[in-house]
């Protein structure tokens, strides 16, 4: 995702854009991403704005990095949780500590790699391949659960969707005065016994 070009000396290091990419996740985290500007991220590290230009192009590179980063967290998780010999359990334990800490603990990477919310939408395409990395580790999950003959493809949009929209309203605050761990687990179970055989 660096913008190095080949031959030339590299002005800014891995420590600098990974500063760089965090104060953009902390801007997109308080404001929104149409508060996100080069100036901003920039200021906000005591670097220049030619910093961000030489790393990540633009402000739109810096959200299409923040996607990438957002799938690239979730896929690394999903592919590190536990296989056990109950194939249901270990999906339903995926949605809840995998997806949902996610969402808890990285809002911004949420809003912008999972729901597109930034100014450009269209952004998403910069990113697709990684979400659809991340895609194959979940699907690898729902393939071990037998599904009776559906489609794993599917029941991976089923799952999702879920997850989505609980994380929705958990981080619109929606699940405060309950224990929204609980309702993850009991609802993705539902829909996994629901599915499972």
């Amino acid at each position: 995702m660096l913008r190095h070009m080949a031959g030339r000396p590299r002005e800014h290091d891995e420590q600098t854009a990974k500063a760089l990419l965090d104060e953009a996740e902390r801007l997109v985290e308080a404001e929104g991403a149409a508060a996100l500007t080069v100036r901003r991220v920039a200021d906000g590290v005591g670097a220049s704005t030619r910093a961000v230009y030489s790393v990540y192009g633009s402000k739109d590179g810096l959200l299409v990095a923040l996607g990438v980063r957002g799938f690239e967290l979730l896929g690394r998780r999903v592919a590190a949780r536990p296989r056990t010999d109950d194939p249901a359990s270990d999906l339903v334990e995926a949605g809840v500590m995998v997806f949902r800490r996610f969402a808890v603990e990285h809002p911004a990477l949420f809003q912008v790699a999972i729901q597109w919310a930034m100014p450009n939408p269209s952004l998403a395409r910069e990113f697709r391949d990684m979400a659809w990395e991340a895609w194959a580790e979940l699907v690898q999950l729902i393939e071990r659960v037998d599904l009776g003959g559906r489609d794993p493809q599917v029941v991976a949009r089923e799952f999702h969707a879920l997850c989505e929209g609980l994380a929705a309203i958990e981080l619109r605050g929606m699940l405060a005065d309950r224990d929204a761990e609980g309702l993850w687990r009991d609802a993705l179970g539902a829909l996994v016994r629901g599915i499972a055989r």
